[in-house]
């Protein structure tokens, strides 16, 4: 089997850690080799379900329950699993796991979470994220970043138990006509890590099927990114557009040295091919990063199509990298979504879940370094309100997610569009009120630390995995944690 395989890979030196990968009133799951739990071997299928504020089995309530294998190479099957919650792909599978699993009860419902070594789970980890025939030096960067990642987000939360006094964990700031909510790992507080996008794809064993992707695991066992003293919070997403991202744009409003607004351009002697230069607009790649803070300069670069490496259309390099799922965005660097006013209308105000009335106007009030939206001012003919950080303003304007908030908006008008009063709280002024919006964006997802695709491309072209490492985190340097 090939969990028997990466056990004998890789030496297990470092802690478990647990991941919590369904919540639901009822779980079914197959055991499919011998576990132990409440001092009986079982095995096969089983169904658990809340039932008095406790965890139904076998005719008994338990608070918590636990199976934990009999042989180190048991896994068990959970059913119903749903990937991708609320993005354009969201779907249910089965998936398979190693190790443990322990259900608890959460919020009244249950919880099922998988306990396993860190090392194993990277495994996981780096072939869920992207397709585990990616070249060899962006999964061993990827699982570095992943390992220095979830390593400084349990640093973190023990660091917050020990002087929190019941906030810490809060993430949202509202007044009377501004919301901003961000959504960080912190969210999380029975286990260490979901198993979603929220914050690091994990399938189990599902799809850890790669030699590749425990040859990258076991070379880079034990290595984590460090920025002076501190583990980096090394985060990553699918593209950035051809800009990363500061984190105080997406997440608190703190400063990481490391995790800068960057160029993802080609270097200017770098060899392209005819495809990719037929894709990439001319563009000098070594000219400066012009101000995306500018409406005119981000309009500018996100009509766009610079050359840069997440840029590329190269079929062959994207479908070593994109997981079946991801392959159906094609359009992911550059895209457009329209919208008509009557369906923007009802969106927001379903999102917001307050009356703003019909929509007037999507207004950028701060930008981050790669052009991605802050502050969004929605101006309604109810209500004006302003939203944030990032990830709020694409769900608010989705039915899932917008790719990404680097966006440009265009409005367009019928020949005779009617008008409404807006109120600012001290001037009273005539608007016109648009048939419907376009919506120009760049990139998909947050945009800070590592692009998966710009990585992959560079593992691609020969970079190694610290070069491709420092070229995301700046000022950062590898270190052999265990």
């Amino acid at each position: 089997m090939f969990v028997c395989q990466l056990k004998q890979n890789i030496i297990m030196k470092e802690f478990e850690i647990s991941v919590g990968i369904v919540s639901a009133q009822n779980i079914k799951f197959s055991l499919n080799a011998a576990y132990t739990a409440k001092g009986q071997e079982v095995t096969g299928n089983q169904e658990v379900e809340f039932v008095d504020g406790g965890i139904s089995w076998n005719g008994n309530v338990y608070q918590e329950l636990t199976f934990t294998p009999v042989e180190d190479y048991a896994s068990f099957s959970l059913f119903e699993v749903k990937i991708g919650i609320n993005f354009h792909w969201e779907r249910k599978e089965t998936q398979i796991f190693a190790g443990t699993l322990k259900l608890v009860v959460d919020e009244g419902s249950l919880c099922a979470i998988n306990v396993l070594p860190l090392e194993d789970y990277l495994v996981s980890v780096i072939s869920s994220e992207m397709r585990a025939t990616a070249p060899l030096e962006f999964l061993k960067a990827h699982a570095v970043v992943s390992r220095s990642w979830l390593i400084a987000q349990i640093e973190k939360r023990k660091k917050m138990e020990k002087t929190d006094t019941g906030g810490g964990f809060f993430s949202f700031k509202k007044s009377k006509d501004q919301i901003v909510r961000w959504y960080d790992r912190e969210d999380h507080t029975i286990f260490d890590v979901c198993a979603d996008d929220h914050c690091q794809r994990y399938q189990g064993i599902t799809k850890a099927s790669s030699e590749n992707v425990v040859e990258a695991v076991r070379t880079t066992a034990g290595e984590v990114l460090r920025y002076g003293k501190e583990i980096c919070d090394a985060r990553f997403s699918k593209c950035c557009g051809g800009v990363t991202e500061e984190f105080h744009t997406c997440w608190e409003d703190i400063d990481k040295p490391y995790l800068i607004s960057k160029k993802d351009y080609l270097r200017p002697d770098e060899h392209i091919t005819d495809v990719e230069a037929d894709d990439c607009a001319e563009q000098d790649a070594a000219a400066a990063l012009p101000d995306l803070t500018d409406e005119k300069e981000v309009t500018k670069w996100i009509m766009s199509t610079p050359r840069t490496f997440c840029g590329t259309k190269n079929k062959r390099v994207l479908s070593q990298i994109l997981n079946n799922y991801d392959q159906e965005t094609t359009d992911f660097y550059r895209w457009t979504v329209e919208y008509s006013q009557e369906r923007i209308t009802e969106i927001v105000n379903a999102n917001m879940k307050t009356e703003v009335g019909g929509i007037v106007d999507l207004v950028p009030v701060k930008r981050g370094a790669s052009g991605r939206i802050e502050l969004l001012k929605i101006v309604g003919t109810e209500k004006t309100i302003t939203i944030g950080k990032e990830l709020e303003i694409r769900r608010v304007l989705s039915e899932t997610h917008l790719f990404s908030s680097a966006f440009v908006v265009e409005k367009f008008f019928s020949p005779n569009p009617q008008t409404c009063i807006i109120a600012d709280g001290e001037t009273e002024e005539e608007a016109l009120i648009p048939d419907g919006f376009v919506i120009h964006g760049a990139g998909w997802g947050h945009g800070v630390g590592l692009c998966q695709i710009g990585a992959a491309v560079m593992g691609d072209r020969g970079y190694k995995y610290d070069e491709i490492l420092l070229h995301y985190f700046s000022g950062a340097q590898l270190e052999k944690m265990y």
